[in-house]
């Protein structure tokens, strides 16, 4: 056989191990606010353990053999559906929700950290009437989404550690996986110690403006640069400046390389700020805030738009304060929202845009296409340019002073394709399920590049309660297809990773 189905089948087994641990944490949770509802989760996580257990303990250990590129593929495509599977069970055995497919999209929306809900909408309860073990559910999923659970399972499961590269080159987001030890699972280890620290600190610096369950929550959701909130309007709900500087800080510092977060903790400041990546990821941002700030601050608006149509604000700070965070919450993925950005001027809109194409760094918990993938793009662009000049010089693509070798460069631009590919699939999809052209649009890149609102009847005042249940089926599956960078899932349908 081409693929090890014990092996794929043990190793899920093994996670959904996992999952009923996890399932207990919001379970604790209802406990102590005294929800009846909490029971869900200790049924849910019974399940999980059931299943997993009779996967785990009856089909063998695997030897290092067994372990190939094909079952480290299909492990981590397949584990984000079993878990979101399992995973939205408490949202329908608790009466939160009459609805699997809703319960399904909303938990596999946490999982790959999008941030897309389908709370507050026609037929839904709101956030703020939902439960606290299931507010905390939803953060949790992101938040063990947002590093990878496979990632936090070569950590912790040696078993994971036979044949694990497969596992983390699929799993870690970007070009190529950039390990920071010679063993995956120290890497892992490093990884998830750097995250959780980030996270504790965040949660520290929300304690003076919010309750600890409502900064546990909002840190959880920032470092996976997912987007829940506690708060049916966003962070913006909380009208403080304090707390918006906060996480625009940390969504930042989220949207970053985790890699160089590494460096800086071993005191290789020079080099993290000399990486090439960074040095754009940083101007983009910087760029669009400004551009935004312009373009809603009152003096500065008239010199875009003569009669400055849309919300301006009256003070530079304002302007900046608000450009800034939703400048860091779109390229980052994250999604978080301070104000309407589809009713600000036209060219704030059209930056916001624009920024939902770019994503974070390599390495990141961020989505998207990445930064460092549209840097690769510019310079092959601007190469070939070059080359139409001098036709017989060689003129190698470089990053950070390294020659990037060309199957990394292919591999950038079929992403590209395939990216882009999937996006225009899946608005004509949403188009014919009865959205309009803008929503379908909106949606279908918001979903791939898992950021949560979009544009339309899917902005960041809404939600999307009202698509059909076959519209969050073909979302979901753009969710996780984003989220692990497109080919981990494409290649389970190409007919030759099934042959010999």
């Amino acid at each position: 056989m081409v693929l090890n189905w014990n092996v794929v089948a043990r190793t899920l087994g093994g996670l959904l191990l996992f999952l009923s641990v996890a399932l207990l944490m919001p379970a604790l949770v209802g406990g102590l606010y005294n929800e009846p509802a909490a029971w869900s989760f200790l049924v849910s996580a019974a399940i999980a353990v059931t299943i997993g257990g009779v996967s785990w303990y009856t089909l063998g250990t695997p030897g290092r053999e067994d372990v190939g590129a094909r079952e480290g593929f299909a492990i981590v495509a397949l584990s984000w559906i079993v878990l979101s599977l399992i995973g939205a069970l408490p949202f329908v055995l608790g009466g939160v929700l009459d609805s699997y497919t809703n319960a399904f999209f909303e938990t596999m929306s946490g999982f790959t950290t999008t941030g897309a809900t389908i709370f507050g909408g026609s037929g839904t309860p709101s956030i703020e009437s939902m439960p606290n073990a299931f507010l905390f559910w939803r953060s949790l999923a992101h938040w063990l989404g947002g590093m990878g659970i496979i990632v936090l399972t070569l950590a912790i499961l040696p078993i994971l550690g036979v044949g694990g590269m497969q596992l983390f080159k699929a799993e870690v987001p970007g070009p190529s996986a950039d390990k920071l030890t010679p063993r995956v699972r120290e890497t892992a280890r490093r990884l998830w110690l750097i995250y959780v620290g980030i996270t504790v600190v965040e949660i520290l610096a929300l304690l003076p403006a919010m309750s600890l369950f409502d900064a546990v929550n909002h840190a959880f959701a920032t470092m996976a640069t997912g987007g829940f909130s506690t708060e049916n309007g966003s962070v913006g709900q909380y009208d403080s400046a304090y707390i918006d500087g906060v996480i625009t800080l940390f969504m930042f510092l989220a949207g970053m390389n985790f890699a160089l977060h590494f460096r800086m903790l071993r005191g290789k400041a020079i080099t993290v700020f000399k990486d090439e990546e960074l040095h754009v990821y940083a101007g983009i941002t910087l760029a669009a805030t400004t551009l935004i700030a312009m373009a809603t601050w009152s003096p500065t608006a008239g010199w875009f738009a003569a009669d400055a149509i849309g919300t301006v604000y009256s003070t530079l700070g304002e302007a900046i304060r608000y450009a800034s965070f939703q400048s860091v919450a779109i390229i980052t993925t994250t999604g978080f929202g301070t104000a309407d950005y589809e009713i600000w001027p036209s060219l704030a809109v059209g930056t916001i845009f624009l920024l939902f194409f770019i994503g974070g760094m390599a390495g990141s918990t961020g989505g998207g296409v990445k930064v460092v993938r549209h840097v690769l793009l510019v310079k092959n662009s601007l190469k070939e340019v070059k080359q139409l000049v001098h036709p017989q010089a060689i003129l190698p693509i470089r990053l950070n002073n390294s020659v990037v070798p060309k199957d990394v460069m292919g591999n950038v631009l079929s992403f590209i394709v395939l990216y882009l590919g999937l996006l225009f699939a899946g608005t004509l999809v949403m188009a014919a399920l009865g959205l309009d052209l803008m929503s379908a649009f909106g949606a279908a890149l918001s979903c791939i590049g898992n950021i949560g609102p979009a544009f339309g009847t899917m902005g960041p005042t809404e939600n999307y309660a009202h698509v059909p249940a076959l519209g969050k089926w073909v979302l979901s599956f753009l969710m996780v297809a984003g989220r692990l960078e497109i080919y981990t899932i494409l290649i389970l349908f190409a007919p030759t990773f099934w042959r010999r």
